[in-house]
């Protein structure tokens, strides 16, 4: 019998409007962006939880984006997240304030205690950044929950999505998978709108798209490619456009959507799915890599307890690590050093 998953059986494409951390650690500014979204129509609102401490080392650098759009080009990597940080009981007031206004509330956890927390919160399902595909401590939690998953695929290869997938148990669970550049704004040439239909037939799971251009064009579009939820970030700087004003063109209106047709052929792109060049310092960065949180001796057997997953990504793959569990190390390791290939025994 076919697994009935949740993303399927959607009436209607489910649209995530991603505050993220545009409310600025302000609540009020968190409480007027859902008014919004509320009157705009959006099935949700997504926040982001994290404890920057732990999301990031204190060595991790700013991606470029952050450093033009920072009016503090010295603050760390570490520091600006912990500016934007909530705290369980700012989780609890956006929580309640959603219910009170009848939409969706939801988060994308960075670490399984956050996972937890908004579990209490009986959030109505689970989103995996694309920086955390190779948080396998996060799946494996998030899995554990049998709850509705939306996971990003931005920075990720087939390999990628399908390790991921693995600690999944895909004849019962409900999973949509979204394609997503990881660059804000991306370019249209690296859309490559397609690929939505590359994840659908190849893993056979529902698709959706994070959508991280500059405008709604791709968006609109991925429902031609059938996507199921759409997530767009929002904040109070832009202006909506009105219905009305799309259905009705003048001369200049024509002209611009010819232009639009070539913006298409632009966006739709190959029937690939491969990690953009723009993406790779962007996957460097935000991607994790294995820590020690314990002092380890030569000798000693490899178990995931002795670490913690952190970015920078320069070391060791989490998923790779995986299979070194039970491994021996190969020399002494102090607590908070970046674990390397060559500090695990490569003869047991």
């Amino acid at each position: 019998m076919k697994n009935l998953n949740f993303f399927e059986n959607l009436e209607s494409t489910y649209f995530i409007a991603e505050i993220g951390v545009n409310h600025n650690g302000d609540l009020d500014l968190a409480k007027k962006l859902i008014d919004e979204a509320f009157v705009c129509g959006a099935n949700a609102v997504k926040f982001q939880s994290y404890n920057s401490k732990k999301l990031a080392s204190s060595e991790t650098p700013k991606v470029p984006y952050q450093i033009i759009n920072s009016n503090n080009p010295d603050e760390s990597h570490q520091d600006m997240l912990l500016r934007y940080e909530l705290s369980e009981q700012d989780h609890i007031v956006l929580n309640n304030y959603c219910i009170e206004k009848k939409i969706d509330f939801l988060s994308t956890p960075y670490d399984v205690e956050n996972a937890i927390l908004l579990n209490r919160l009986n959030v109505k399902m689970f989103k995996v950044a694309s920086a955390d595909i190779v948080d396998f401590q996060l799946h494996k939690y998030i899995s554990s929950t049998k709850k509705p998953v939306v996971i990003s695929t931005g920075m990720s290869t087939i390999s990628d999505i399908e390790n991921a997938l693995g600690f999944y148990d895909l004849s019962k669970s409900s999973i949509v998978l979204l394609h997503c550049v990881s660059n804000y704004p991306c370019s249209l040439e690296s859309i490559n709108l397609n690929s939505l239909e590359v994840l659908s037939q190849y893993f056979n799971l529902p698709v959706g798209y994070s959508d991280h251009s500059s405008e709604n064009l791709s968006s609109m579009l991925s429902i031609a490619q059938n996507a199921k939820v759409i997530e767009k970030h929002f904040t109070l700087d832009k202006k909506m456009l009105g219905p009305d004003h799309k259905a009705s063109s003048n001369p200049q209106e024509l002209n611009e959507l010819i232009r639009n047709i070539r913006k298409v052929e632009k966006i739709l792109g190959k029937n690939t799915k491969t990690v953009q060049k723009e993406e790779l310092e962007m996957r460097k960065i935000s991607r994790k890599s294995v820590y020690l949180k314990n002092d380890v001796s030569k000798n000693q057997y490899i178990s995931e307890n002795d670490v913690i997953l952190q970015r920078p990504g320069i070391g060791i793959n989490p998923m790779d690590f995986v299979k070194d569990i039970g491994k021996k190390y190969a020399r002494n390791k102090k607590k908070g050093e970046l674990l390397k290939s060559e500090d695990i025994d490569s003869d047991n």
